[in-house]
């Protein structure tokens, strides 16, 4: 097949979706067909809508895949006449973040009409595909397939969990881009009071929203948890690997999460994961048995859970043995990559 990709900026980005990205190219790629990357320049909201003046679709493809991410940019060029079906590929909808009603009314109107131009749909979670549908009537050709969780060569054994539980201080690994939707203040206000209970890592970019990572930062500073909470950035996969090997829990309390590929890398690593009601984390984490479900923005349920694990080390193995057989139960990406490839090829036909 030749295959096209539309993204904003560069297929390397740190993000779940890029990572969805970027190992389907791959898997395409090893399958012999031929994968063309058509990247527009990362720019405000606005600034993406006017790409609708001069955005082309490109030529001779058999299938061109659309990041829903890019959808601003593209309603115009969906609307005129193309050879190819076109599919997008949906890992959750701009209108479903938390922010002001009269934003996400806007957001809403454009988001409907992007995804009224396409052929059909690659959504990464049931929860996507049911706010799509619930958006536009939707009788075209979809697929849900999960993300890529298999990314790490080693997880961790039952042994080395329940000797990991051992280790005085209850070890929070916050991993995410240091954003507002990922919710770190909201993390960050559960455990201010819990000094002596917790140490917590945050790994992620800290470029990605400069304003919010200086807020947090100024928290950090001005409620003298420096000694306790320490910031990162990124880190590559080798010393990414040895903080989850070090954790006892995964807190990333986002407002909302099309799927959160990061709730079932920290699963592989025998971590309870801690997340809200907000978006897909509800098909991944069963509230009580490999973690917990907390209400966005609800700092006060988080910070009672993570003091009863804190306290309570016999259920953190519980949760932490759970956790690890959940992840054990989650397809491998080569057979969900395997099962989109067969999809798409069947668009074309």
């Amino acid at each position: 097949m030749k295959v096209g990709l539309v993204i904003y900026g560069s297929i390397d980005r740190l993000s779940g979706g890029y990572l969805y990205d970027r190992k389907l190219v791959e898997y395409l790629r090893a399958q012999g067909d031929t994968v063309e990357i058509i990247s527009l320049p990362w720019r405000n909201y606005v600034a993406h809508l006017t790409d609708n003046f001069s955005f082309k679709l490109p030529p001779n493809l058999d299938i061109l895949i659309q990041d829903e991410l890019n959808h601003p940019s593209l309603i115009a060029a969906n609307q005129g006449r193309h050879s190819y079906p076109i599919v997008s590929l949906v890992h959750h909808l701009r209108c479903s973040e938390l922010r002001p009603q009269w934003q996400n009314s806007f957001y809403k109107i454009v988001e409907k009409k992007y995804l009224q131009s396409v052929d059909g749909f690659i959504f990464n979670s049931w929860t996507t595909k049911g706010v799509v549908n619930g958006l536009i009537v939707n009788e075209k050709p979809s697929i849900v397939a999960h993300p890529p969780t298999d990314r790490f060569d080693e997880t961790i054994s039952k042994s080395e969990i329940i000797e990991r539980s051992k280790l005085e201080g209850l070890r929070i690994l916050f991993l995410g881009n240091v954003m507002e939707r990922k919710g770190l203040h909201i993390l960050l206000d559960a455990v201010k009071g819990l000094k002596p209970k917790v140490r917590i890592d945050v790994i992620g970019s800290l470029t990605a929203e400069p304003q919010y990572a200086k807020q947090m930062k100024d928290f950090i500073a001005k409620n003298n948890l420096s000694s306790f909470i320490f910031l990162h950035d990124s880190l590559d996969n080798e010393l990414l690997v040895e903080k989850l090997k070090q954790a006892h829990v995964l807190v990333v309390p986002s407002s909302y999460e099309g799927f959160g590929i990061v709730y079932l890398e920290g699963m592989g690593f025998g971590l309870p994961a801690i997340g809200t009601t907000a978006g897909a984390a509800g098909e991944i984490i069963e509230h009580g048995k490999t973690g917990y479900l907390i209400e966005p923005n609800d700092s006060e349920s988080l910070a009672q859970h993570i003091s009863l694990l804190a306290s309570n080390r016999e259920l953190l193995i519980e949760l932490s043995l759970n956790a690890r057989k959940r992840y054990i139960q989650q397809p491998a990406w080569n057979e969900t990559a395997s099962q989109i490839r067969a999809f798409l090829q069947n668009m074309i036909k």
